[in-house]
């Protein structure tokens, strides 16, 4: 049977849930070329701390939409689509078909569902929301936002700065909640057919023992050191999307002095909990996902064998 779209796959899950491993496995034996969904990867020279792929890896199964921008630059959502859709359109054109994973579930949704013309951000609304931060408190803007849109705030984490600064730019620019301008708006579905898979963790013990064990290796490897090296390269603070990213948050608060070394492991895997449990989150927003247990033996074939007769069909 031809279908008029061409197909698609998303491969989703939390940090440490073994989607990575699957995805190569994947390109070994399948016609597909890897497409990151990964906002931390897109950074260049963030490699340690974003679990990138190294040298060897890349080098037999490259990544589409890693290393884009320096951590001194912005992406976003809509970046993401525009860029996606470019690489997704040069890969079917190729006769192959799009994998696409990660952990970024709003770069999924994003691309899938269709992103919303929201407002542009406005500088100088964002520094006088950042020194109202800083006076009061994420925590006191994050009540603030739950006045506005209970809606965003029951989603966001009281210290999720990003985010809580993006949905009260776009509350105070347009004085009206994130949600009730999404519904205002029609969205141009994806040109593509899509599969996809989440790989959910059916014991969060496990999961955790693996965040603890890949963030020591993180360590290991010189996590530090790359901060230093980044903070010594290029032109950072705090506030960027780069240095807030899980780890390197932690990492630039010990430096600065506002983390003692000795709480630096326990913070980092602390928060790459509180990241996966996020994550896991997202699928209840996300149901044209299908999940699968990560940690169930049969997953791998489950899955290799759902994609073989997804391409084939």
């Amino acid at each position: 049977m031809e279908h008029a779209l061409p197909p698609a796959i998303f491969l989703l899950g939390p940090t440490a849930s073994g989607k990575t491993a699957l995805a190569l496995e994947i390109a070994a034996r399948l016609p597909v070329e890897l497409i990151s969904v990964d906002s931390a990867q897109i950074f260049i020279d963030m490699d340690l701390g974003t679990a990138k792929p190294d040298a060897q890896v890349l080098a037999q199964f490259p990544h589409h939409l890693i290393d884009l921008i320096t951590p001194e630059q912005r992406y976003s959502a809509a970046a993401f689509c525009a860029d996606a859709l470019r690489v997704m359109g040069e890969i079917t054109a190729r006769g192959h078909v799009p994998l696409l994973v990660g952990g970024t579930m709003l770069y999924f949704k994003a691309l899938y569902e269709g992103l919303a013309d929201l407002p542009a951000a406005d500088p100088a609304l964002r520094a006088e929301i950042d020194a109202e931060a800083a006076r009061r408190g994420w925590p006191a803007l994050h009540a603030e936002l739950a006045r506005h849109d209970p809606e965003s705030a029951a989603r966001l984490q009281p210290n999720d700065a990003q985010r809580i600064q993006r949905a009260l730019e776009i509350v105070r620019l347009t004085g009206k909640p994130m949600g009730m301008l999404l519904a205002e708006q029609s969205r141009q579905p994806l040109p593509y057919r899509v599969l996809a898979l989440g790989l959910a963790p059916s014991d969060r013990a496990v999961l955790h023992a693996r965040i603890a064990q890949r963030f020591d290796a993180m360590l290991t490897a010189g996590l530090v050191g790359e901060v230093e090296r980044l903070r010594s390269v290029y032109a950072l603070d705090a506030a960027l999307p780069s240095m807030r990213s899980v780890g390197y948050r932690q990492v630039w608060g010990m430096l600065e002095g506002s983390i003692p070394p000795a709480e630096l492991r326990y913070r980092g895997i602390f928060a790459t909990r509180q990241f996966a449990k996020r994550q896991l989150t997202w699928f209840n927003s996300l149901p044209y996902v299908a999940l699968l247990d990560s940690l169930a033996a049969e997953t791998g074939a489950a899955v290799m064998a759902r994609i073989e007769n997804f391409i084939a069909t």
